[in-house]
């Protein structure tokens, strides 16, 4: 079976939207830091503009759209799951917690078991 090598070309254009979206993030956020004058609404503003701006210059990108792909891909496979019914996912949880409180049981009686036999038989320290 052969295998495929998959090559992945980056041009400057995709280099520089990437730059771009990291720069039009870090100006966002600087202009809400650097607006201590204006309105909360205003910081608000400049803020969310400049996300949405640097979110849709990262979507126009390669890695954008690998990412597109994958939300895709995975809203597909989320479709598929067969959830339980309701009475079988509270059966299931209350193994789990039957579980847990056994192993709580077990691993305290062990603590005291150990601890009896260190300090009480072992040592002599009595309390």
């Amino acid at each position: 079976m052969a295998s495929t090598q998959v090559q992945t070309v980056h041009t400057s254009a995709d280099k520089a939207k990437l730059a771009a979206a990291v720069l039009l993030v870090l100006a966002s956020v600087l202009g809400f830091y650097w607006l201590p004058q204006q309105e909360v609404w205003a910081k608000w503003a400049v803020l969310l503009v400049g996300l949405v701006l640097a979110a849709a210059a990262f979507f126009w990108t390669p890695q954008g759209g690998a990412l597109i792909g994958f939300g895709r891909e995975a809203w597909k496979e989320l479709q598929k799951v067969v959830w339980p019914e309701r009475k079988e996912a509270f059966m299931m949880t209350a193994y789990v917690f039957g579980f847990v409180l056994l192993m709580a049981i077990f691993l305290w009686a062990s603590d005291k078991t150990l601890e009896w036999l260190i300090y009480d038989l072992i040592l002599g320290w009595k309390k």
